[in-house]
């Protein structure tokens, strides 16, 4: 999947060999993290830059579920190339001299990006598991006239559930027997079971 990209420069004139290798890093992305949506890149030369360091202002804003991430490299901070394989930048800038210390700071820029997506990835993964149905049960009666059915835990509690609590519109799929993992939670009217989920069909003797 290509993201869709936005790249702007600011103080500078574009450039077509600058584009392609934001492109490149652009498409490395997905291998931190596969759900990235969009992604704008600003690249820019400040009016009032410093002459030691790098030049360059390097902005990249990631759109991701649920949010946004940001990476801000800044100009005039050194050593932006101790973080990179140097053998295989080297010899990749060499054809592009005039652009080495922008294309070592958009390397930069983006290796900071990828650290950001592995960090939301971990986050994101932590979340799915803190919040995935844990509990076993088996369908134990179903009652379509009232859109619900009810089922038997491995302690032998009853647990309800509504036909709107199981995933993938399941319900009509559900037989007495079948295993289910599903969320427990307390109704008005004492447990009921959530983001019920069919975990293996009963099969009659």
């Amino acid at each position: 999947m290509i993201l869709p990209l936005q790249i702007t420069f600011r103080n500078m004139d574009s450039s077509e060999p600058v584009e392609r290798i934001i492109s490149e890093e652009v498409a490395k992305l997905e291998t931190f993290y596969s759900r990235v949506i969009s992604c704008r890149v600003m690249v820019e030369m400040p009016e009032h830059h410093h002459k030691a360091g790098s030049l360059y202002h390097i902005r990249i804003d990631m759109k991701v579920p649920h949010g946004e991430l940001v990476v801000e490299r800044e100009p005039g901070l050194h050593g932006t190339a101790q973080d990179i394989d140097e053998e295989k930048a080297t010899k990749h800038l060499e054809a592009h001299a005039p652009h080495k210390d922008l294309f070592l700071a958009i390397r930069d820029a983006f290796q900071k990006a990828g650290r950001q997506l592995q960090d939301y990835a971990r986050r994101q993964r932590g979340d799915t598991k803190r919040h995935a149905p844990a509990n076993a049960g088996r369908v134990t009666r179903l009652v379509p006239d009232e859109n619900c059915g009810f089922l038997e835990t491995p302690d032998q509690r009853e647990v309800y559930f509504h036909r709107n609590a199981v995933l993938q519109k399941a319900f009509d799929r559900l037989k007495v027997g079948d295993e289910v993992r599903f969320a427990e939670e307390i109704g008005e009217q004492g447990p009921q079971a959530s983001s019920v989920r069919l975990v293996r069909k009963h099969r009659a003797a």
